[in-house]
């Protein structure tokens, strides 16, 4: 697993529940290290070791641990870069969901060695879709329900979206877009605000 995404989890864990919890899931893994190093490489099953451990710790279901990790990565302002790379996908949710399928590559222009699950949208109806996300590690669709979510109230937008299933190596989404326009959405600008 890419160290990015393993130190991403870490800060989840640690502005959401504090450094002690940290430290004793960093103790329980016994890998010898405090920390992950952003643009290393870890052995898959140490992350999900990692996440195993964090579920365990706070006594919460491992797929709702996931999902709030997921809707950490776009709301939690330490996360504005990805925010960034997800919004720069269009100017409503709609527009979002059909720029899913290129998001790997996006990814990929800006940490080369990123191998994000591949997506697929398929429009099945007006504001119905369904999203594949194929990938070996078990996971990655819950923290992309929550990552969905979150983009929801980012856009402003009502959308109802669940988890229908896994099936060998892909998980599949449900998207339900009710209404793009149903509230004041974060403010937004492919332009970077000036340093003053």
């Amino acid at each position: 697993m890419h160290g990015l995404i393993n130190r991403s989890f870490e800060v989840f864990i640690k502005a959401t529940y504090g450094n002690d919890l940290w430290c004793r899931i960093m103790e329980e893994l016994d890998a010898g290290i405090d920390t992950f190093e952003p643009m290393f490489i870890y052995e898959d099953a140490l992350t999900q070791a990692m996440i195993d451990a964090a579920a365990c710790n706070l006594s919460k279901p491992r797929e709702d641990l996931l999902e709030d990790f997921g809707t950490f990565l776009v709301a939690d302002p330490r996360s504005e870069r990805l925010r960034r790379l997800l919004r720069f996908g269009g100017v409503d949710y709609a527009d979002f969901l059909h720029s899913l399928d290129d998001l790997r590559g996006r990814a990929r222009l800006a940490v080369p060695d990123l191998d994000l699950p591949a997506l697929e949208l398929r429009e099945i109806g007006e504001g119905e879709f369904t999203l594949t996300c194929q990938t070996p590690h078990e996971g990655f669709g819950h923290v992309l329900l929550g990552v969905l979510r979150a983009l929801a109230d980012d856009y402003g937008a009502l959308v109802f979206i669940e988890l229908l299933a896994r099936r060998e190596d892909t998980d599949t989404l449900s998207i339900r877009l009710l209404e793009s326009g149903f509230s004041q959405g974060r403010d937004f600008s492919l332009a970077r605000e000036a340093v003053q």
